[in-house]
């Protein structure tokens, strides 16, 4: 088989990783956009009434993801490290074996729709005509959550292929085609239930579109039953059940805590911590979207024993997305109060501290991300599973113990230890030495020059700022942080790598 045969070999990884990254953040943006518009054009024309038993019903749906079982995580890694040793057997058995797999896992997560779907009224405290409704807009939805496992095994072949362009562009698509159906159905008159009927079967048409990229990005594709192995499932499942305790940690780590507040503290703190969470999270989703798409280039540099790849992707990774995160963190460190007071008013002030707390983890966490994916990617997935798994356990544990004497922000600081330890002693150095660099010479090149404009900003900001409640005030003083931190990183990492990141960028443009 000649190289010609195998797409997606470029001599250029940097535009690779651009386009992916770019056209990944335009997808956030997209949905962003699309969130903000049609959520309130969706209450105006069905009522809060039905709009919630909309989400209520729909949102059953999400915690299928847990059946996934890091299947979906696990065939982008085999697809990569197939791809890279050219084994065209071998990729299509991977592909093959985890179609059947999640296609027989739709077919269990449709069963458990219906069962669910012909119980609501038991399950939720709803009235008997709510439930008749919410029976189908259950049906309708849960058939795209089933349905979408099995395709779920061509959008991994394109993202083997470090090709999360091509669907980037065909998400951002949909998003906007849905939300015109959206708009369309209720302009015209019709209900909640022929509404998630339209926008349903848009979803259901685009799998199809992912189908035919897969096939697009590796024509030697095939996909057949017949080509199912047991022992190919054997290999896969190594590597996934450790992938599925990482996801499983994470929600240790990021979900229970609303659960552990309203456990102890009752409802009312739950909303307060709800105002500190939305803002942590739209932070980590904005900062953290390089190292998901470095995750194919990590498997394929660790097949192809590409030493002096992996110690670039974890220096300059490290280095970009701590600078990507540090001026966030620094405006959500010393602006907290006043960004809480501008936003929702000061009834909701008591997230501030909470904002600070977990601004820091947050840090931390982007931080040590392209640690986090070279050690998933390059045969550590074990050993990161299990610290994923005890610092969810840690975080649990000293969450429930520190909110009776601190409230809230006890909450948030049993979040930030564990983060903090597993982060700093842990994860970092364990990653340092799987590309055999001293965590000295880490720290030097990847972390200080990142770290130290973000502490002058931090006291330049802190000196500064005014009292003011003016939201726009707010977010000038914030925009102004951050292009202070862009001159004083620029400034920090040398002349070499001005000089590097110049021919980098001019490489991109032409």
């Amino acid at each position: 088989m000649t190289p010609a045969t195998w797409p997606g070999e470029e001599d250029l990884p940097l535009r690779t990783l651009a386009r992916n990254v770019g056209t990944r953040y335009l997808f956030v943006v997209a949905e962003m956009i699309v969130g903000l518009l049609t959520l309130p054009f969706n209450l105006r024309h069905l009522g809060a009434e039905a709009y919630g038993l909309w989400m209520l019903t729909a949102g059953l749906t999400v915690h299928f993801s847990i059946l996934d079982l890091g299947y979906s995580g696990a065939i982008v890694k085999f697809v990569a490290q197939y791809r890279s040793k050219r084994d065209l057997q071998g990729l299509n058995e991977i592909a093959s074996t985890l179609f059947v797999l999640f296609s027989a896992l739709g077919v269990v997560v449709y069963l458990v729709v219906v069962a669910l779907a012909f119980n609501l009224d038991h399950l939720l405290n709803i009235t008997p005509q709510q439930a008749e409704t919410g029976k189908w807009i259950l049906l309708i939805v849960g058939l795209n959550a089933a349905v979408n496992f099995g395709f779920s095994t061509f959008g991994g072949i394109c993202c083997g292929f470090q090709r999360y362009d091509i669907n980037n562009v065909v998400a951002i698509a949909s998003s906007f085609v849905i939300a015109g159906v959206n708009v369309a159905v209720l302009m015209l008159g019709f209900g909640l239930i022929p509404l998630v009927a339209a926008t349903t079967a848009v979803r259901l048409a685009t799998y199809f579109i992912y189908r035919r990229n897969a096939y697009k990005v590796f024509p030697l594709l095939k996909v057949r039953p017949s080509l199912f192995r047991l022992a190919r499932l054997r290999e896969v499942t190594a590597f996934s059940i450790y992938a599925s305790m990482i996801d499983w940690a994470n929600k240790l780590n990021y979900e229970l805590d609303e659960l552990i507040i309203g456990v102890f503290l009752g409802a009312a703190p739950v909303a307060v911590w709800a105002v500190a969470d939305r803002i942590i999270s739209a932070t980590q989703r904005l900062t953290n979207q390089s190292n998901t798409v470095l995750f194919p280039l990590i498997v394929d540099s660790d097949a192809g024993e590409r030493l002096g790849r992996l110690q670039t992707v974890l220096l300059e990774g490290t280095r970009l997305s701590l600078a990507t995160v540090a001026p966030i963190a620094v405006v959500l460190l010393v602006l907290a109060e006043p960004i809480v007071r501008g936003w929702v008013g000061t009834a909701m002030s008591a997230a501030a501290p909470v904002i600070q707390v977990l601004a820091v983890a947050v840090a931390l966490r982007v931080g040590n991300a392209t640690g986090t994916t070279i050690l998933k990617g390059s045969g550590q997935v074990r050993r990161l599973a299990f610290v994923n798994l005890w610092t969810g356990l840690a975080n649990l544990i000293l969450s429930a113990a520190l909110i009776k004497p601190f409230g809230l922000v006890g909450v948030a600081i049993g979040t930030l230890v564990p983060i903090a330890f597993s982060s700093i002693f842990i994860i970092f150095p364990a990653a340092c030495h799987r590309v055999q660099l001293s965590v000295r010479h880490a720290i030097r090149y990847a972390i200080w020059p990142a770290a130290w404009p973000a502490v002058a900003v931090a006291a330049l900001l802190t000196v500064v700022h005014g009292r003011s409640d003016t939201l726009g005030l707010v977010i000038a003083e914030a925009a102004a942080a951050g292009l202070l931190y862009v001159g004083l990183f620029i400034l920090a990492v040398g002349r070499r790598d001005r000089q590097n990141y110049t021919a980098r960028i001019w490489e991109l443009a032409t």
